[in-house]
C-alpha cells in the first residue's frame, strides 16, 4: 500500500501530465505528444488508485477484474470505431463518466463510514454539499448525453424537440435542485437524496432534446464540461486529488471550449447551457428545393475545371468522414500541386459532429499542417480562389446563414464559398443537412454538383486529372 504523501506526490505527476496533455492538444503538430502525456498520466493515476486500496482482499481483486473488464472494452471500442462515430463515441463516454459519478454519490451517501465521511444521518456538511453537487451534474451529465448519442447516431431525430413552457419548466426543475440540495444538507433524507437524483436526470433530458442538430458540436464540448465538474465534485467528495485535478482540468477546458465555439458560431453562452437555443422554425425559402434548377457534371467537368485553375480551396465536412474519403482526397490534391496549381484547406469550426473533427481526418491522410486554415483565416480568400472543391460541407457553406432571420443557422458565420469563381459541390443528392435546411448554394448560378459518394467521385477526379 501507498502512504499518503506518496500518493499524493503522484497524484500532483498525474496532474501535471494532464496540463501538458492539454497544451499539447491545442496545436496538431503536438497533438500526439499532449496524447502521450494524457495516457502517462493517467496510468500513474489509475495505478496508485489501484495501490491505495490496502491490501490484497477479496476488494483488491474485484477491482482488478474491473479494471480488466474495462479496459478490455475501451481497447476494443477504441479500435473498432470508425471516424465517423467518433462523436457518437465522445457523448457515450461523457455519460459514463456522469454515470460513475452518480453510483459513486449513491455509494458515499449509503454507506458514508466507507470513505471516511461519517455515518447514515450524520454525514459531514461540507461533504455532503459536495456529494449532492456531484450526482446533481453527473445525472444531467448521463441523461444530456444520452440524447446527444441518440441524436448523432440519427436513432432519434435531429430537429429540435421544443413544446409549450418549456423554458420555465426547465428554470422551476432547476431551482428545485437547489432547494432540494438545501433541505437534503438540512435533513439527510434518503427520499430527498432520490428525488434529486430523479429530476437531475430528467433536466438533463430536457436541457438537450430542444438543441438542433446544427449545434450539436457546442453541445458535445459542453457536455464535456459538465463530466469534468461531475468529476470533480465527487473528487472533493472522495477527497482524491486526481479526480479534483482531471474533473477542474476537463471541466474548465470544456467551458472555455463551448464559450470559443459559441463566439465563433454567434450563439449565445448561456442558452447552451440553458438548452433551447436554434430551435427555430425553418424558413420557407428551404421548402421549394423541387422547383429550383440545379446544374450538375461529372468528374471530367469537375477535371477540366481544375485543370484550368491557378488556386483550388478544399472544403471538407462530415459526407467525406461519411465516405472515407480523406485519402483519396490527399492524392487529388497531390496531383493538383505536380500541376503547379495553389492548394488550400478551409476548416469552419463546426464542421463535422465534434470540434477538430475535420483537423483529425486530414491528419490521419498526412495532410500537412500549413494548408489547412481556419475560417477566419481563409474567408477572405474564395474571393480570389478559381475553384472551391466542396466535399460533404453542407450547412457550413450554406449562405441562407448570412440572409434569412427565420433561419436556425441565422448568425453563424460561414464559409464565403460562393465568392468562388466556381464551386463545385459534392454531394450524394439535395437532402438539407444536419440542421435540416436546404442549402441556397446548390442552386448558385457558379456552382455544380457532383453527384455520387465523395470518395468515388475524388478518385474519379484524380483519374481525369
Amino acid at each position: 500500500m501507498l502512504s499518503a504523501n506518496l500518493s499524493a506526490i503522484f497524484y500532483l505527476i498525474s496532474g501535471v501530465l494532464f496540463i501538458l496533455a492539454l497544451r499539447g492538444l491545442s496545436s496538431p503538430e503536438t497533438s500526439r505528444q499532449g496524447n502521450f502525456f494524457g495516457i502517462l498520466g493517467m496510468i500513474i493515476a489509475i495505478t496508485v488508485t489501484f495501490l491505495s486500496i490496502g491490501n490484497f482482499s477479496t476488494g483488491f481483486v474485484v477491482v482488478l477484474i474491473f479494471l480488466l473488464v474495462g479496459g478490455l472494452i475501451g481497447a476494443f471500442i477504441a479500435y473498432k470505431i470508425p471516424m465517423t462515430a467518433m462523436p457518437e463515441l465522445v457523448a457515450g463516454f461523457h455519460s459514463l463518466v456522469g454515470l460513475a459519478a452518480v453510483f459513486v454519490a449513491i455509494a458515499a451517501f449509503l454507506n458514508p463510514g466507507a470513505f471516511n465521511l461519517g455515518s447514515p444521518g450524520n454525514i459531514k456538511l461540507g461533504s455532503l454539499i459536495e456529494m449532492s453537487i456531484g450526482a446533481a451534474v453527473g445525472a444531467i451529465t448521463f441523461s444530456g448525453s444520452i440524447i446527444a448519442f441518440l441524436k448523432l447516431q440519427g436513432i432519434m431525430s435531429g430537429s429540435p424537440i421544443t413544446f409549450k413552457g418549456q423554458h420555465p419548466l426547465n428554470a422551476l426543475i432547476l431551482i428545485s435542485i437547489i432547494v432540494l440540495t438545501y433541505l437534503l444538507c438540512s435533513s439527510q433524507s434518503s427520499n430527498l437524496f432520490w428525488i434529486l437524483l430523479a429530476i437531475s436526470f430528467l433536466i438533463g433530458f430536457l436541457l438537450i432534446i430542444p438543441i438542433g442538430g446544427a449545434d450539436m458540436p457546442v453541445v458535445i464540448s459542453m457536455l464535456n464540461s459538465y463530466s469534468g465538474w461531475a468529476a470533480a465534485g465527487i473528487g472533493f467528495t472522495l477527497e482524491n486529488t486526481a479526480l479534483i485535478i482531471t474533473g477542474a482540468l476537463v471541466g474548465s477546458s470544456g467551458a472555455i471550449l463551448s464559450y470559443i465555439m459559441c463566439k465563433g458560431m454567434n450563439r449565445s453562452f448561456f442558452n447552451v447551457i440553458l438548452g433551447g437555443f436554434g430551435a427555430t422554425e425553418q424558413s420557407s425559402s428551404s421548402q421549394n428545393k423541387e422547383q429550383r434548377p440545379v446544374k450538375s457534371g461529372n468528374a471530367d467537368d469537375a477535371a477540366f475545371l481544375m485543370k484550368n485553375a491557378s488556386s483550388v480551396i478544399i472544403v471538407p465536412g462530415y459526407g467525406m468522414a461519411v465516405a472515407q474519403a480523406q485519402h483519396a482526397l490527399r492524392e487529388m490534391v497531390d496531383t493538383l500541386k505536380k500541376n503547379d496549381i495553389k492548394v488550400s484547406y478551409a476548416i469552419h469550426p463546426v464542421a463535422g459532429r465534434m470540434p477538430g473533427h475535420m483537423n483529425v481526418l486530414l491528419a490521419e491522410a498526412n495532410v500537412p499542417y500549413d494548408e489547412v486554415f481556419e475560417l477566419e483565416e481563409i474567408n477572405n480568400d474564395f474571393a480570389n480562389a478559381d475553384v472551391a472543391f466542396v466535399i460533404g460541407a453542407n450547412d457550413v457553406t450554406n449562405p441562407v446563414a448570412k440572409t434569412d432571420p427565420q433561419s436556425p443557422i441565422y448568425g453563424m458565420p460561414v464559409l464565403d464559398v460562393e465568392k468562388c469563381k466556381s464551386v463545385l459541390f459534392v454531394k450524394r443528392s439535395l437532402s438539407p443537412g444536419y440542421a435540416g435546411i436546404d442549402n441556397d448554394l446548390f442552386y448558385k448560378e457558379n456552382t455544380l454538383m457532383l453527384f455520387a459518394d465523395a470518395k468515388k467521385m475524388t478518385e474519379d477526379i484524380t483519374k481525369n486529372l
